[in-house]
This record gives structure tokens, sequence and C-alpha cells, in this order.
């Protein structure tokens, strides 16, 4: 299969959604070509007809193993106590990982059945982090929270909600677990995602004035003028460009 009818061929955002323990393949949301995303001749270090797919995996069949399939039932049975079944989009199981796609309007309740539920007890958020995927249209800012269950042995689950662009807004969730606080405020700071209900989402790295956030695949490089005895080192976007 080439990478266009991969791609054409991936699950399209927005779509009906995979109902937990159905299978569906990886979702293709980029492909890159050359070793620096080069088009044409520009690329000199000889993988300029390497092509690679960017994919975010699918949902797992069941069964899922271990503990994975008692903790996703019970987090479906509460959901559906107050009909939010339809809360988790999918279930990835990778690598011996749990990770559920939920939806990011229902976001705070499924943290707080995993905090609250006695068969869960996911009482301790390790933080959230974002990834910025540009090929995911309408899903282009993913932010990736992992919760750890001390009760159970210190089991880790991880959730992943996502927004596009131009709506970056995802619900806060320091009220539930916060220490989450700097960790949203970080991700505000180097992703643009905006945690709605935050007490005070402000810059934590960066100067409040600054512009633009670095961590985004389309912020430019920038850099410094790096000089040596004899000779100079541009910064990074000054350099040859290889796209």
């Amino acid at each position: 299969m080439t990478a266009e009818t991969a791609a054409s061929q991936a699950a399209q955002p927005g779509g009906d959604l995979t109902a937990p323990g159905q299978e569906r393949g990886p979702e293709v949301v980029e492909v890159r070509r050359g070793a620096f995303g080069a088009h044409g001749s520009g690329d000199t270090s000889g993988f300029g007809g390497l092509t690679r797919l960017v994919q975010i995996p699918g949902s797992s069949p069941r069964p899922y193993g271990g503990w994975h399939d008692a903790a996703v039932d019970a987090l479906v049975e509460d959901l559906q106590g107050v009909g939010l079944v339809q809360a988790i989009e999918k279930v990835i199981v990778d690598r011996d990982e749990l990770t559920l796609f939920i939806r990011r309007q229902d976001l705070a309740t499924v943290a707080e059945f995993l905090r609250d539920d006695q068969d869960l007890r996911f009482e301790l958020s390790l933080g959230v982090s974002g990834v910025h995927y540009p090929g995911d249209q309408g899903r282009e800012l993913h932010a990736v929270y992992h919760l750890m269950s001390v009760t159970h042995g210190r089991r880790i689950i991880r959730l992943e909600v996502t927004a596009p662009d131009q709506d970056p807004h995802i619900p806060s969730l320091v009220g539930l677990y916060p220490t989450q606080d700097w960790h949203e405020r970080e991700t505000y700071d180097m992703f643009g995602i905006v945690f709605d209900g935050h007490p005070d989402l402000t810059r934590i790295l960066l100067p409040t004035d600054w512009i633009g956030h670095p961590q985004r695949k389309d912020y430019p490089l920038g850099g410094v003028q790096v000089q040596f005895k004899g000779a100079s080192t541009p910064p990074p976007d000054v350099r040859r460009n290889y796209s």
C-alpha cells in the first residue's frame, strides 16, 4: 500500500466514534517525505526519497489484557449511569499501556470517575503535556494526561484529548488535581492550549508578552549567531533551506 493510499483510507476527524472495544486501524495524520520534509532537490542528505507516515494507533480489540479490561468496564459503567458512554472516543492498548481518547467536553467527568471510583482510584496526576499534529485536521492540538493509582499498585492510565488550532480550549483539571496547576500553565505556554477554568493561566517559562508557542511544529526555529575562531555559525532559521 502506498503512502497516498494509506492516507486516503485513514479515519476522518469528526466521523463515527469507535465504541470501546471495537477495533479500527491506525489513523494517518500526515505523510512526510525526505529526512527534513524536503521537496524537490533541496535535500542533500541522501534520503530525499524517504516517505514516512505519521500515525495515531487505532482502537484495540478485546480482550485488552491484564487489568485494562476491568478498568475500562468500570469506567464505562460509571459513564452509562450519567448517559455519557460516548465520552470515550477510543481505547488503545499499545506496549501494555492503556490510553483512552476522551471528548474534551467530558474530560472533567471522566477524570472525576477515574479518581473517585473505588475500583479505579487514579488519585495521583503526573501532569499534562501537549503534542501538535498540524496534519490532524480539526484536532491539531493533543493534551495528554498520565494518572496513577497508588491504591491499586501504581497502575498508570493515559488520557488524550484533542482540540483544533482555531479553538484550542480544553477544561482545566486543577479543581480535581491541584498539582495540574503548573503543568497546565507550561502546556499553555509551549503549545497554546487554553485550559478553561484554570485559576491563573499565565506563561510560566516565557515572558508574558512573548508571541507564539515554541513547541508547535509550525513555530520558527530561531537562534543566535555563534562565533568561532576564523568562522561563524548562523542561527538555524537562516542556514540553507531544505524544504
